[in-house]
């Protein structure tokens, strides 16, 4: 069996109908199952069993010899959270004891870290060991991911196979719980479909033009190929980088959703709020050499391309992955 946390939010769902997709049943999800928004991102995929993430750890006890490998994708992902106690129970303490779990009954495991710890980029974007005790995130859930990527690069005990990966701006189905949180692709469809143009942010700082400010992003359905990846490749542990290694503008961004709609653009700005406005990230782009080293050649989607799959496939019928 497969155990995958947070399985019914955006990555992990999608994980879920992943493994559907390749035949792959004895999945085991996850989570706090009380959103039913959420929840649908489950309707229509086969697993063996649901479980709260506050029994998890029981079953686990009684379970472990049956598991292959935990995906560990649940965590407290909102940017704007700046209740530390919450993050510390969710994103970090949570973490400690599925990494303690998976050391003590040998179990592979593959989590969630995120680009978010790499702060405003003034040490770059490039997944070496040796930096991560000297990021500064920007915000209180990145210090929390950041806190866990130090922790188990101290640890002597270690799961038999571990990778974390810290995902880039990840966009595509089944984020239609996210709220604020969905992708500016999610967003910007709604915006367009609502009113006929775009809001973006205006940049606040002189080195950027209104609308060109720089992110990873990278399509979900990528996320998930390189997920399975692992599962395969159970060696070269470590901490990788998961975005396509091409920054692209938010201008970029809001042409490709325009054209998948089929509709002429109109962008427009806006200030960026003031309670996200010091923590903005300008520029992100992930250096991507060590995950091609141990040998993942597949190519990503490109923004045009997962717009378009993203817009005409699942936002434009509101439909689910």
């Amino acid at each position: 069996m497969i155990v995958i946390t947070g399985a019914a939010g955006f990555i992990g769902s999608c994980l879920v109908r992943k493994f559907n997709k390749l035949g792959v049943n004895e999945l085991v999800l996850v989570d706090d199952f009380s959103n039913e928004t959420k929840n649908k991102n489950l309707a229509f995929k086969t697993f063996n069993k649901k479980i709260d993430r506050t029994e998890f750890f029981d079953w686990l006890g009684l379970h472990f010899k049956k598991i292959k490998m935990i995906y560990h994708l649940g965590a407290r992902t909102d940017t704007t959270e700046f209740n530390m106690e919450i993050l510390n129970t969710l994103n970090f303490e949570y973490s400690k004891k599925i990494w303690q779990a998976c050391a003590k009954y040998n179990i592979p495991l593959v989590y969630a870290s995120s680009a978010a710890t790499y702060g405003s980029g003034e040490m770059g974007y490039d997944d070496n060991h040796e930096i991560i005790p000297s990021l500064k995130p920007l915000n209180p859930y990145g210090v929390s991911k950041n806190e866990f990527d130090k922790w188990i690069l101290l640890q002597d005990k270690k799961p038999p196979f571990w990778a974390g990966l810290k995902f880039f701006n990840v966009y595509g189905p089944n984020e239609y719980h996210k709220g604020r949180m969905a992708s500016v692709i999610f967003h910007s469809f709604r915006q367009i479909s609502e009113k006929g143009y775009i809001n973006l942010f205006r940049s606040h700082n002189p080195a950027y033009e209104d609308g060109k400010q720089l992110r990873d992003f990278i399509y979900v359905k990528d996320v998930v190929k390189v997920c399975l990846f692992f599962l395969r490749h159970k060696k070269h542990s470590a901490i990788y980088n998961l975005g396509t290694g091409q920054a692209r503008t938010f201008l970029d961004l809001a042409q490709a959703t325009f054209n998948a709609m089929g509709i002429k653009p109109d962008i427009r700005f806006i200030d960026t709020p003031l309670d996200i406005r010091d923590k903005y990230q300008y520029f992100t782009e992930a250096k991507m050499t060590k995950l091609k080293n141990i040998g993942y050649y597949k190519p990503f989607y490109s923004l045009e391309n997962g717009v378009e799959d993203y817009v005409t496939k699942y936002l434009s019928g509101n439909s689910y992955y």
